[in-house]
């Protein structure tokens, strides 16, 4: 019976072999017109069905060769690339239209059209051209966010690892052609619909296409024509996620050729979500607008009340409308996020979601992962322990022990990764192809083992026995190669290897090997064990009954550039601590190299993580931690009032970097499972980006605060000039057509300015800010009502001098206030410095796009007094000498005064804190 089994094990492992792989046999098939539907050639409807050599026969490929290059090309420009538009590119109508629904746009047109009723056609006309301009310019900037974010998905790119002209290469996703051989692992997202033709522990998640949540069992073995999607376990279908296991399988469907693509085309596709902080922005657009809407009925109604001319009332309504709305201020958020995630694009963060940008600043945790994280991922081999002896395969001219070889033949064998023609190129796992080079140095070629050693069946690594297996045919029995953790392989073990004969592994030969774990471990090395087993049939169980052959040590050495980016975090307040999945002294090592943990700092292993109240105090490391654990820890962060940011790499960490504020997934060597999962993609999987990407995230927090307060405190300004003069006697010292042309103008531009400031020196020496805090709290609101009443006091200033002072006529006065409040506006962005720097030297000051937008106002702003045409319409005069000394004078008092209160207020606060 048990060679019957052993028969059936190998047989189809032998027949694909020799029907797979003899790529001299089958001449690989050029796909036509003719064999070819779409996407997906004719003859693989029903691939489940088929069995596997058939498939791959009729699709002209072979297992271990792949497809030639050529003939890929050439079915790439046949077939079009594997790509299924999942949302709809964002329609420039649309966005058009969007830029319409605004209670802003309603107000402007309201007035316009009252203008209009009223007869008054050149302020119709401007009220009309102010939408134009506001709508336009929102228009061109969102399109260009919109295109900027379609841009930046590219960035991501998933790939796939592909045998092709019998190499393993990784390839775009989207270069994917039927015929094609994949390599599939625990954590993938599948790139397109696959015939199953080895699998090993597979399994997938199909929610997506079917609704069942429970993983489905996959194998190579054909099913029934008629079986339901469900039921088809020999396929791999695009969008689906490989939750365990190993496999390999041949592409048979690409793009919308693919289930998925079927369902794609019936889907509604969702509306994009929107961030907190673009809800804050539109809720305090239309606050103002009820303001305002307000303030115009009671001022118009206490006008007539008391007699004045409804004409003019309506008048003053209109200029008091138009002088209250904000009409830059969405545009130039829009500017602001999309500039901010191009620049952390530019620093290797995608941002996968807008929501992310404002959290970052308000960043208190940071959880991270060790491996390519806080390290260069760069494994090699440094020490090879064994029963008798330990060995160093970097020392020339040591050789190799027998000893050594036989720990490294089960290295090689038992090892999912790939090396090129040169040992410095591979793929795989770092520390697997770390252990194919140390083979490959001591002679032990993995291809001519494994035709000494042809595989049978293979173990997928499993999180629950932190093992892995592989089983090799050896003559009549079978090879059963183990390697893993070293607790894990040690628990599996009742023998260890000798030179002459094994041995019984007794209680004092395991507490030897765990001193040994941990001095390897304080070293910094990453430490795993293998062993081995002889079997009489390839099923048996092969964690059990183990030969300890030894232990070898990895280093992956810190990063140079992580210390000094553990510091800048800790100078910020955010607290850096190392959760891994590493041996204890391995993560201690570590931790005290990049300066996350000191000589006496705590370290906790999973299992024993503490809580409660006080069990995370003070803790710098988490060694040990499952993937349940994990998310344990993002949970009680957060219930501690952190805003956590987790960073992962594997399909186990999905939930904790869901869960996490802030998740933030490898973009190398991440699985597609986490990058879904994430808000942040590492393009370079460095630690030093995230406090980039956190050091961007206050400085678009604090450019939005500091626009918005500068166009509040701007509009305040016209909107208490226009107030106040209504109820007096004075006329209207500024126009509605002024008002609106100076909102185009001051509004826009310095705010532009502001937008593109890059933010203080040492933003990130202060601590994190509350994420619950409003754009604008109670001190910035009362900022604005200072500086706006500044402002208004230096315009009624102006307009009373010139009227009884210098006597001037009803233009000049106008122009005179017009101008006073204009300039005053300009001055007013350099009162937008933060209140602990430099009066001369600061964020604003050194910013050149407030220089340019400051010259560009001045032009525009007294242009048209001196263009007779433009003056006309605008209610404008050239100024003489006498009138510009007292707009000048005017329009800088409320900057010194202003930055006098602020020198004031900073040295009582040093005062106090001294």
């Amino acid at each position: 019976m048990a060679s019957d089994q052993v028969h059936q094990v190998q047989q189809p492992v032998r027949e694909r072999t020799a029907a797979l792989d003899g790529s001299q046999e089958i001449e690989p098939a050029g796909l036509d017109s003719h064999t070819v539907s779409g996407n997906t050639p004719a003859g693989t409807e029903a691939s489940h069905a088929l069995a596997a050599g058939t498939v791959m026969s009729r699709l002209g490929t072979s297992l271990h060769g792949g497809l030639p290059d050529a003939e890929a090309r050439g079915r790439l420009a046949r077939c079009g690339p594997n790509l299924i538009a999942t949302k709809e590119r964002a329609r420039a109508l649309v966005l058009l239209l969007h830029q319409l629904a605004s209670p802003v746009v309603y107000l402007l047109a309201a007035a316009g059209a009252l203008s209009l009723y009223f007869g008054d056609w050149q302020e119709a006309t401007a009220v009309v051209a102010v939408l134009v301009v506001n709508t336009g310019l929102g228009f061109f900037t969102e399109l260009r966010a919109v295109r900027s974010v379609e841009g930046l998905r590219a960035l991501g790119t998933r790939s796939a690892r592909v045998r092709r002209d019998g190499h393993v290469r990784v390839l775009a996703a989207e270069d994917l052609v039927p015929g094609d051989v994949v390599l599939i692992e625990g954590g993938d997202a599948v790139p397109a619909d696959i015939r199953l033709v080895e699998a090993s522990n597979l399994g997938a998640d199909e929610s997506a296409l079917t609704g069942e949540s429970v993983p489905v069992e996959k194998s190579a073995d054909p099913v029934g024509a008629d079986a339901r999607l469900a039921e088809r376990s020999s396929m791999l279908f695009r969008g689906t996620l490989v939750t365990r296991g190993t496999g390999t399988g041949v592409v048979v469907a690409t793009g919308s050729g693919t289930e998925l693509g079927g369902v794609s085309r019936l889907v509604e596709q969702a509306e994009p979500d929107r961030s907190l902080l673009e809800r804050r922005l539109e809720r305090l657009s239309a606050q103002m607008v009820w303001v305002v809407l307000t303030m115009t009925v009671l001022l118009a109604g206490l006008g007539v009340a008391t007699g004045k001319d409804l004409r003019l009332m309506t008048e003053a309504s209109i200029a008091l409308a138009v002088a209250a709305i904000p009409e830059g201020l969405p545009i130039v958020a829009t500017l602001t996020l999309a500039r901010g995630m191009w620049r952390m694009a530019r620093r290797n963060a995608l941002i996968e979601r807008l929501s992310a940008v404002e959290t970052l600043g308000a960043t208190t945790v940071i959880l991270t992962d060790k491996t390519g994280t806080l390290t260069e991922n760069r494994m090699t081999v440094r020490r090879l322990s064994m029963p008798f002896g330990e060995q160093d395969p970097a020392e020339r001219g040591s050789g190799t022990t027998p000893e050594a070889e036989r720990l490294l033949r089960v290295a090689v064998l038992c090892n999912d990764a790939s090396l090129g023609p040169g040992s410095e190129h591979g793929s795989g796992d770092p520390m697997e192809q770390a252990l194919l080079r140390a083979g490959r140095s001591a002679g032990l070629d993995r291809a001519a083992l494994r035709r000494d050693l042809p595989l049978v069946r293979k173990h997928a690594f499993d999180a629950g026995t932190r093992m892995m297996a592989t089983v090799h045919a050896c003559g009549p029995r079978y090879l059963v190669a183990v390697k893993g953790a070293p607790e894990a392989v040690l628990a599996a073990s009742r023998r260890t290897g000798d030179e002459e004969r094994d041995r019984p592994l007794d209680n004092v030969a395991r507490d030897l090997w765990r001193r040994r774990v941990e001095e390897l471990g304080s070293q910094g090395l990453r430490v795993i064990a293998c062993a081995e087993r002889m079997v009489g049939d390839a099923g048996t169980e092969p964690f059990e009954e183990l030969t300890f052959l030894g232990l070898v040590g990895l280093e992956d050495p810190a990063r140079e550039d992580v210390p000094e980016a553990v510091a800048a975090c800790r100078d910020a307040g955010i607290h850096v601590v190392m959760v891994t999945g590493d041996h204890a002294v391995t993560a201690r090592s570590i931790a005290q190299a990049v300066g996350i943990v000191g000589p006496g700092g705590r370290v906790m292993e999973g299992g024993t993580v503490d809580e409660g109240e006080d069990g995370l105090q003070g803790v710098a490391v988490f060694a040990r931690v499952s993937p349940a654990e994990k998310l344990s820890l993002v949970r009680a962060y957060q219930e501690r009032g952190q805003v956590v940011a987790m960073t992962g790499d594997g399909v186990n960490d999905a939930p904790a970097l869901r869960q996490a504020d802030i998740g933030v997934a490898m973009g190398r060597r991440g699985t597609d499972v986490a990058r879904e999962a994430a808000a942040i993609v590492l393009l370079d999987d460095a630690f030093p980006t995230i406090v980039g990407a956190i050091r961007e995230g206050r400085v678009i927090f604090d450019n939005i605060r500091r626009f918005a307060a500068y166009l509040l405190a701007c509009n305040l300004s016209e909107v208490m000039v226009v107030g106040l003069a209504v109820l007096s006697t004075l006329p209207l010292p500024i126009l509605p057509l002024q008002i609106l042309y100076l909102n185009v103008v001051t509004d826009v531009f310095p705010a532009f300015a502001l937008a593109m400031g890059e933010g203080r020196d040492h933003i990130l020496q202060r601590p994190p800010r509350d994420p619950r805090e409003p754009i604008l709290g109670r001190p910035q609101w009362v900022r604005i009502t200072l500086h706006a009443s500044v402002m208004t006091a230096a315009t009624f200033a102006a307009l009373l001098v010139g009227e009884f002072w210098l006597t001037l006529d009803r233009a000049s006065v106008v122009t005179v206030t017009f101008l006073t409040l204009a300039f005053a506006q300009l001055w007013q962005v350099f009162n937008m410095r933060a209140s602990g720097s430099q009066p001369f030297r600061n964020e604003v000051t050194r910013n050149p796009w407030v220089w340019a937008a400051l010259l560009l106002c001045t032009v525009l702003l007294v242009g048209p007094a001196y263009v007779p045409s433009l003056g006309a319409v605008l209610g404008l005069v050239p100024p003489d000498l006498g009138m510009w000394v007292l707009i000048l004078s005017a329009s800088l008092t409320p900057l010194l005064l202003v930055q006098l209160g602020t020198m004031v207020a900073g040295m009582r606060k040093h005062d106090g804190q001294a």
